[in-house]
């Protein structure tokens, strides 16, 4: 039975003043195959956006709000990715990028609505988009769509894409719901026509997934096309150069489809990687970069202060939380955990204690103003947001758990085993602690939890690594993906539209990185759990949205239950920006978006 508040959100978003959420209600059951999610909404507009500027209204404005075309944008991002090439990346920043250049075939509004974007209108029923049985999807292109090369973008790269990612040898990250697909088809060249094996009920959230050209390159070989660090897209800019460790230059696309309403208005955006956030507000506060890339709630209060600057902050689906690998890391990839657990991690009552010992109220009011909430699934918003219990914060609790599962106070304090599960006798409770290099925030929060953590005996070790190196692929050895870690601490960013595909690629078991698949899924804790994989899977294959809430919530619960990773704080999606800045938007509901309405923006 849900209760009413979770009655009251499903189907909506959310309304968010950071970290409290509230919205009308909202229908259970999807109208029809054609539009299960495409109504939801998700968090509403920034909830501290001081200074938004909006379309001009009357003469007597016109100068001063009319978009003026040239100019350079620069932002400023703390984090580089390793590769552009959306099939084999995960990361934020990469999807922040290639929202200025690549697109889909549909997108998201600002309040995380389905929306047309290369297609000339959402497939439905009604229009004919969408077979009686749900099982056929027909997409019309726009007119006169052209890639940034000049070549025109038709049906045969929306085939080209599919069948790339279906490539076993392409190493693409994540398969989910192309496996559903039995085909795609032209009907003519701006036509596409995609039929489904069985009913998969995020289909657009599938085709928001940027196209890619034909003339990328061999499918075999993905893993080394010049496309991964120069993508061709039909998106408003398209990328000129990528100079490693320093910055990206995107520049105008003459072939863009508005150029003609003389968009996107500036003549490039400079994307500057710099080392750590500190480093990125300093620039913005002088003036040298107009953008400060996904800012926390910890530095908001400073850019508050900052004369001449701006920030956005808006409710999102991203969630800090620690990834417990449960396999052997010694083990590369093994594909079978359960019979090559983690010495320490593989007991539940571990993991358990640990989260006994975290206490994440403290955290966010030491770190972030309080301006936070305790996160609980990755399900937190949006129209399957689910209601869990907070976890407790107890220290002898912990301990407890400890001592039941055979580890033992040491002479130094340390816990060591005596009778444990896994571990041999005199093994030190010993963790290696990871995560992205330069983030003041995250590194604070590791020796907060590492200070909680030598209260029970676990002792930690911190070893962090540039970003591009923990969001590395699969090809590259990324020790995430081969699951040579312990434990790692990053926010993964769920779709608002439809979370299926995050919920399939973290939890499912089949989606453990292993080299029979080519690394592909990111279940990286390599958590087994079959009444999860039954729950995740049927949600995705049914239209009722109260029954898919209901099996989301069932394997919210079950991840809570047996914690292949503990969840933190819930995280905004903030930004800060110089008051030049005209028509920023900031992120999308959605936190990778970042930059999706770049074609729109133009400087003072």
């Amino acid at each position: 039975m849900l209760s009413k508040s979770i009655r009251v959100l499903l189907g909506v978003g959310l309304i968010v003043m950071i970290g409290v959420a509230c919205a009308p209600a909202a229908p259970t059951q999807a109208p029809a195959a054609t539009s299960a999610p495409t109504q939801v909404t998700a968090p509403s507009a920034p909830t501290k956006a001081v200074g938004a500027t909006t379309a001009p209204a009357t003469a007597a404005t016109q100068s001063a709000t009319t978009p003026r075309r040239g100019g350079t944008v620069t932002i400023a991002y703390s984090q580089e990715p390793p590769t552009l090439n959306h099939y084999i990346g995960t990361t934020s920043a990469m999807w922040s990028i290639n929202a200025m250049s690549l697109e889909g075939l549909v997108t998201l509004d600002p309040d995380g609505n389905f929306m047309p974007q290369l297609s000339e209108a959402l497939p439905t029923k009604e229009n004919g988009g969408v077979s009686a049985d749900g099982l056929t999807i027909t997409f019309k292109h726009k007119k006169g769509i052209k890639w940034s090369d000049g070549t025109a973008f038709t049906c045969d790269d929306v085939v080209f894409t599919w069948k790339a990612v279906m490539t076993k040898e392409s190493g693409a990250a994540s398969t989910v719901g192309w496996t559903d697909l039995d085909s795609i088809t032209c009907a003519d060249p701006d036509t596409t026509v995609a039929k489904f094996k069985k009913l998969y009920s995020p289909y657009l959230a599938l085709f928001r997934n940027p196209i890619m050209p034909k003339s990328a390159g061999d499918p075999a070989n993905m893993q080394k096309w010049a496309y991964n660090r120069k993508p061709i897209g039909t998106g408003p800019f398209q990328l000129q150069e990528w100079a490693s460790a320093d910055h990206i230059t995107l520049v105008r696309n003459a072939n863009y489809r508005d150029a003609t309403a003389g968009k996107p208005y500036l003549d490039s955006i400079i994307v500057k990687f710099v080392p750590s956030v500190d480093v990125g507000l300093n620039l913005l506060k002088s003036g040298q970069v107009e953008v400060m890339w996904n800012l926390s709630e910890a530095v908001l209060p400073t850019v508050e202060k900052m004369p001449g600057i701006k920030y956005v902050s808006k409710a999102s689906t991203s969630s800090e939380r620690l990834v417990l690998n449960l396999a052997d890391p010694k083990i590369d990839a093994t594909p079978d955990p359960v019979n090559n657990p983690h010495p320490i991690l593989g007991d539940l009552r571990v993991r358990q204690a640990i989260e006994y010992a975290i206490n994440k109220q403290q955290i966010i009011d030491a770190l972030l103003f309080g301006k936070a909430s305790v996160a609980t699934s990755d399900v937190h918003a949006g129209w399957a947001m689910c209601e869990l219990k907070v976890s407790e914060f107890s220290l002898d609790k912990a301990k407890q758990l400890l001592t039941d599962a055979g580890w033992v106070p040491g002479a130094d304090g340390v816990r060591v085993a005596k009778g444990a599960k896994f571990a041999k006798d005199g093994t030190r409770l010993r963790l290696k602690y990871q995560t992205t290099s330069g983030d003041k925030l995250r590194e604070d929060t590791q020796q907060i939890i590492l200070d909680q953590l030598k209260q029970i005996g676990v002792e930690l070790y911190i070893e962090n690594v540039p970003s591009d190196v923990l969001f590395g692929t699969w090809a590259s050895g990324a020790f995430r993906r081969h699951g040579q870690f312990d434990i790692i601490q990053f926010s993964p960013n769920p779709d608002i539209a439809d979370p299926h595909s995050h919920m399939y690629q973290y939890y499912d078991s089949a989606m453990m990185p292993t080299a029979a698949n080519k690394g592909a899924g990111a279940n990286y804790s390599r958590w087994v759990n079959k009444d999860a994989d039954k729950a995740i899977e049927q949600a995705g294959g049914i239209l009722d949205l109260k029954q898919r809430h209901d099996l989301y919530c069932q394997s919210a619960q079950l991840i809570s239950n047996e914690l292949p990773v503990i969840f933190l704080y819930n995280r905004s999606a903030s930004s800060g920006y110089s008051e030049r800045l005209q028509n920023y938007i900031g992120y999308n509901a959605s936190n990778p978006d970042f930059g999706a309405n770049a074609a729109n923006w133009w400087l003072k």
